[in-house]
């Protein structure tokens, strides 16, 4: 049966995967908060859904790496039957060259940010016995990134803790789900500054967003998915390479 909740909560909902979740669950007449900086591209899309699929459309512009967004963001909002932590970015280049306050502000965006809301809106979901968590991974927290050292470390984070709270979570009715997708065509190169760190072939926002509502609507959601099939063959095989071995491999692979 497909997965519809009443009403979701999208960060990150300005562009890519973020503005693709919104869309295909308004499709499923979910109603939606879309929360992002660019409230230009939020108003936009918020017309779009509410006069394409008649649902509730709210615009909620925000800084998710401020301390505190996940208790300030659920006063603004009330509860939700579904939650997409989408919001984040990456950073490149060695980490002894990186900009010191920017490296910070990934990990408030991509770490901190990603908690904080999640701790924020689970107890509902888990008070009301449904609801779902996905938090946006990716195939980069399968090993350590030279290069990219600091988004690889997130992403890593992001699955280890978006399993662990599955496992809490699952008694309770609730889905959390790790979405892991590879290279995918959004704006997510553009911010990085460059498309060295992109490997394999890319997706679209679609295909990523197609994997985990198949996930969703399974009777048992998994703890996490990869999108794409060579990207899903790809993250099981670093379980089987010596670690020395496959740090250098992705080092070499990301290097500009």
């Amino acid at each position: 049966m497909p997965f519809t909740p009443a009403r979701t909560l999208v960060t990150g909902a300005s562009s890519g995967i973020g503005a693709a979740f919104a869309r295909a669950l308004a499709a499923r007449g979910s109603d939606l908060v879309l929360v992002a900086r660019r409230e230009d591209r939020l108003h936009a899309l918020a017309d779009e859904l509410r006069s394409r699929y008649g649902v509730v459309a709210e615009v909620v512009p925000a800084d998710l790496s401020r301390s505190g967004i996940g208790p300030e963001l659920r006063e603004r909002t009330g509860p939700v039957d579904m939650l997409v932590n989408n919001a984040g970015f990456a950073t490149h280049g060695p980490l002894a060259e990186g900009d010191a306050a920017r490296l910070e502000e990934e990990i408030d965006l991509d770490v901190r940010a990603l908690v904080s809301l999640t701790r924020a809106y689970l107890p509902d979901q888990i008070a009301a016995g449904r609801g779902a968590v996905v938090n946006i991974a990716s195939t980069a927290s399968f090993q350590p990134i030279p290069g990219m050292a600091v988004y690889g470390a997130a992403k890593a984070f992001v699955r280890s803790f978006t399993e662990a709270v599955w496992h809490e979570a699952r008694p309770h009715g609730v889905k959390v789900l790790s979405l892991s997708p590879g290279s995918t065509r959004t704006e997510f190169f553009d911010v990085v500054g460059t498309t060295a760190a992109a490997v394999g072939r890319f997706h679209t926002p679609e295909d990523v967003v197609e994997t985990g509502m198949r996930a969703l609507d399974a009777r048992r959601t998994p703890p996490g998915v990869v999108s794409g099939r060579a990207n899903a063959m790809t993250a099981a095989m670093t379980r089987f390479l010596p670690r020395r071995m496959l740090i250098g491999l992705s080092g070499r692979l990301v290097s500009a």
